[in-house]
């Protein structure tokens, strides 16, 4: 079960702030008097009056959220060279739907995303995980609002009860982006290099080409087309619109290098885009 194969990274690596002159003994410029330091590295040099916050306070408090409000939940985490990571919450109780297949099952997601270099804002949102290819699904922009509040102590978080936000998501958006992807299978696809071709063309994720001189398709074209395949065989249906979808959002989440931000939004361009097709 793709469930007990979630990415398990270490995500809780030490952190602290350190004074840049104790380093360097050297005065630092105004604005630049602290550095980050994440498992034994510099990754970030900030003001004094930066707030750092370690994973340890963040993830915590947001899996206090989940257990507070007594859901059920698989937990996948990641760490990027111990600079920027995400913890993702799978909700695994009886909310749940399948896409034309009973095999094609979606299940809600919470990701929250914090980092040690500035890369990603500290967040959290909800979105969708799709358990036939293990990929979480971000075609919504339902944030999680939090606050951080400073004081000579250190940094606090304040989070909202996750209940009612929860059961909000689910009545506004959850079911109704759910019928767009039923909507999207809907549409079979006769030509499938024709789509990727097209997609790309629209999004410029990468090219569909292997180079101006070799109109074969590309290394990352070539793994879109082989996903959409082998789920089109593995759920004995014909190619389509969502396949397509999912098989996109499988390189961008697997083989392209970007932020959690940049994947996300990615994702959403990609779900639009294809969307319009249906």
């Amino acid at each position: 079960m793709y469930l007990d194969k979630l990415q398990q990274d270490e995500v809780f690596v030490p952190s602290e702030v350190k004074p840049l002159r104790e380093l360097t003994e050297m005065e630092p410029r105004k604005g630049l008097e602290n550095v980050i330091v994440s498992n034994g590295k510099i990754v970030n040099i900030v003001s004094k009056s930066y707030g750092h916050i370690p994973n340890e306070l963040f993830f915590a408090k947001a899996e206090q959220m989940l257990i507070d409000a007594k859901l059920t939940y698989h937990r996948q985490t990641i760490n990027r060279s111990d600079r920027s990571f995400s913890m993702d919450f799978i909700l695994s109780d009886s909310t749940q739907f399948s896409v034309g297949n009973k095999a094609d099952t979606i299940l809600p997601l919470l990701r929250f995303t914090n980092s040690y270099d500035g890369s990603e804002r500290t967040s959290g949102h909800f979105g969708f995980y799709r358990m036939v290819c293990s990929n979480g699904l971000h075609v919504v922009q339902s944030e999680i609002a939090f606050s951080i509040k400073h004081s000579t102590n250190g940094v606090h978080l304040i989070m909202p009860e996750l209940e009612g936000l929860f059961r909000r998501f689910l009545d506004n958006e959850f079911y109704t982006v759910s019928g767009s992807f039923g909507r999207m299978m809907a549409v079979e696809l006769m030509d499938t290099h024709q789509f990727v071709r097209e997609v790309l063309e629209r999004t410029k994720l990468f090219r569909f080409e292997c180079s101006d001189k070799n109109d074969a398709p590309s290394k990352k074209a070539r793994e879109v087309l082989n996903i959409l395949h082998n789920e089109s065989m593995a759920l004995g249906v014909t190619p389509n619109l969502w396949l397509g979808y999912n098989a996109f959002n499988a390189v961008l989440h697997r083989t392209l290098k970007r932020s959690f931000s940049r994947q996300e939004r990615l994702d959403r361009q990609l779900f639009q885009e294809i969307h319009e097709m249906a």
